[in-house]
């Protein structure tokens, strides 16, 4: 039995849990890699799409915090908002035990963590 445990949290009463970055890495990656909708079953589906939309809400949250600290008219501010109101927009539809709602789960979670890295890349100075 693995020590690790799936939480469900949609009212964010978790607020402190650290992220498991690389598990649900290989999870995105494992999911985009399918093929075929028969690849997984639809119980197996439905439990991805319901871990990575809690991982993906975890992860907004991050990139939101960050967001804040730029100013307004940034760029990286202005396009990580529109990153997060099309991730809330997707999080927000019912899910489904397809491989299509897994997938369209997985891809807003690689979005999100490639925001977050760039917005916690310090940017270069110019010269």
């Amino acid at each position: 039995m693995s020590g690790h445990q799936v939480v469900h949290d949609p009212e964010y009463v978790l607020d402190d849990v650290p992220l498991d970055r690389e598990r649900h890495q290989l999870l995105v990656r494992a999911v985009l890699a399918v093929t075929d909708p028969a690849g997984l079953a639809p119980a197996d589906c439905e439990q991805i799409a319901l871990q990575l939309t809690g991982h993906a809400r975890v992860v907004a949250r991050d990139v939101e915090q960050l967001v804040e600290q730029f100013p307004e008219r940034d760029g990286r501010r202005v396009f990580s908002e529109d990153v997060l109101e099309r991730a809330r927009e997707l999080l927000a539809l019912p899910l489904e035990p397809t491989l299509r709602c897994a997938q369209g789960r997985a891809r807003i979670v690689r979005d999100l963590y490639a925001r977050l890295d760039r917005l916690s890349t310090p940017r270069p100075v110019p010269d």
